[in-house]
């Protein structure tokens, strides 16, 4: 990790990949900080049975990891050679597990040695490391790591790698695994959920070759198609959940709409399970919509930041310093939070909103002019 005040000769980059981090990061600071307040929209929350909009941001975090992911490495491979490109990752990936045990901690395990014991390693792993260590940074470290060995590869290994990645989720999950994320503190998927992030990490990946072999204006039609075609198909995994309902033997309605799950942004309308989507669990029909979703977004950013040659100055600057604005965006809404109660009317929710974005746009603007950027 290094903290520059000068970054001299940036490397080229592309203004609709900055701008789309910088709009997840935006939706980041709006999810986090009005999503637990009783006047905000229910979409603005999590809920954990559901896609809400708060369970698009993440996606669209391992969406961006991946299209960088893929950008840099080739180049560095491409200046310096494979060994090279492969440690600059390791040591950058490995980088960001440390920040994120730092930031986020342990749970709070055994207090003496005889509890230890008594517990046994595997359940004292579990509860020492099964819960909140696992979290944003931490999983993107552990995917990016996960997705290493083929992140130089071609399309098609991208494409069977993910897809060998989903499929090992999805058996663990019908074996213990998504019983285990109900019954434990845990969310994001937990200490398995690098498996099925590697969805969106590989789309953003597949969206940057895209964009290199067609450039701006022919990838823009390949990643709305197959971002269409990946939310198509998250919506139809989630449809298996009446299927093993009625597998189950669970009586279901007549007619075809009892056969159809309630679609994205809509609470369910009966039990869920292991195809409901679900950020705590990250199931796999969650992530294939996520990552679907994510290509569409990026579409529309390639129009308008490449084609169109626009940008918006708050996304530049959130997403040119991704890492340092989510790292101070925790304690500046806590903060702000502190004098805004959890029943506030919703103006006074908006009041807060605007302040906690004010502060945080001031301090990142700060940085920005005095060229103070976080990177790995």
């Amino acid at each position: 990790m290094r903290v520059t005040h000068d970054p001299g000769a940036a490397p080229s980059r592309l203004v609709s990949l900055d701008q789309f981090r910088g709009y997840t990061i935006a939706g980041m600071f709006l999810v986090n900080f009005i999503g637990n307040y009783r006047a905000a929209h229910p979409l603005l929350d999590h809920h954990n049975t559901y896609c809400s909009y708060a369970d698009t941001i993440m996606p669209h975090f391992f969406f961006a990891v991946g299209c960088a992911f893929r950008l840099t490495f080739l180049r560095e491979r491409a200046q310096h050679g494979a060994a090279a490109a492969v440690r600059h990752a390791l040591v950058r990936n490995l980088s960001l597990l440390a920040i994120g045990a730092a930031v986020y901690g342990y749970d709070a395990g055994p207090k003496t040695w005889e509890e230890v014991r008594a517990l046994g390693v595997g359940p004292w792993l579990s509860a020492t490391f099964g819960g909140v260590l696992f979290q944003t940074l931490v999983h993107i470290a552990v995917t990016s790591l996960w997705v290493l060995p083929v992140i130089g590869g071609r399309s098609r290994v991208l494409v069977g790698f993910a897809a060998a990645s989903a499929l090992l989720h999805l058996g663990l999950s019908q074996a213990f695994w998504y019983e285990w994320t109900r019954t434990h503190r845990t969310i994001d998927g937990g200490p398995l959920g690098f498996l099925t992030w590697t969805v969106p990490v590989v789309a953003g990946a597949l969206a940057y070759d895209a964009i290199a072999a067609r450039g701006a204006r022919g990838a823009v039609r390949p990643l709305m198609v197959w971002g269409a075609v990946l939310m198509l198909g998250g919506y139809a995994l989630s449809c298996l959940n009446p299927v093993s309902r009625a597998l189950a033997a669970e009586p279901l309605p007549a007619g075809i709409g009892a056969w159809l799950a309630a679609p994205p942004f809509v609470p369910p309308g009966g039990p869920v399970d292991l195809w409901t989507m679900s950020q705590k669990a990250g199931s796999l029909s969650y992530l294939a919509f996520g990552a679907g979703l994510s290509l569409a977004v990026y579409a529309a950013f390639v129009l308008v930041c490449d084609l169109g040659a626009r940008r918006l100055r708050l996304f530049e600057t959130l997403g040119q310093n991704a890492l340092l604005a989510y790292l101070i965006h925790s304690p500046i809404a806590a903060g702000v939070q502190s004098i805004v109660p959890r029943d506030a009317p919703l103006w006074f929710v908006l009041l807060g909103l605007g302040l906690f974005f004010a502060v945080t746009w001031g301090v990142m603007r700060t940085l920005e002019k005095n060229r103070i950027y976080l990177k790995l």
